[in-house]
């Protein structure tokens, strides 16, 4: 686990994040809500196990996946590294209960399973290191 920050550079991660939210309201007042997500998605999971910076980055997140109306746009302009990361977080907003929030990661995760193929479902399911 000495991948993982500890908490005395969590504040530092905890402002990369905040900054990150900043660019991505920005991106979504501009009607980019795609490069939106793709910002969101960068850097992510935060290196710590500081649950702090996990539910900051999952808001970041959670605001940008909720703003995607067209996923067939976003499943073309998503580069492939962003495949697992993007289903962990699916797999996090389905796990909230939510009903708007439940609904918009199946319609992804339909569209990214026919995109990235079950492997991306099993190496998100099996990676116990790197969570969101």
């Amino acid at each position: 686990m000495a991948d993982f920050v500890e908490a005395e550079n969590a504040e530092a991660i905890f402002t990369r994040i905040e900054h990150k939210s900043r660019k991505i309201e920005s991106l979504l007042k501009q009607h980019k809500p795609v490069e939106a997500l793709k910002t969101a998605l960068e850097g992510s999971p935060p290196r710590t196990e500081d649950e702090r910076c996990k539910s900051a980055n999952w808001i970041v997140v959670h605001r940008a996946i909720m703003a995607i109306k067209d996923v067939d746009s976003l499943m073309s302009s998503l580069d492939s590294e962003y495949y697992d990361v993007l289903m962990k977080y699916l797999y996090r907003g389905l796990s909230t209960g939510d009903r708007p929030t439940c609904d918009q990661c199946l319609r992804i995760h339909e569209k990214l399973t026919e995109r990235a193929g079950l492997g991306c479902i099993l190496r998100t399911l099996a990676d116990k290191v790197n969570t969101v």
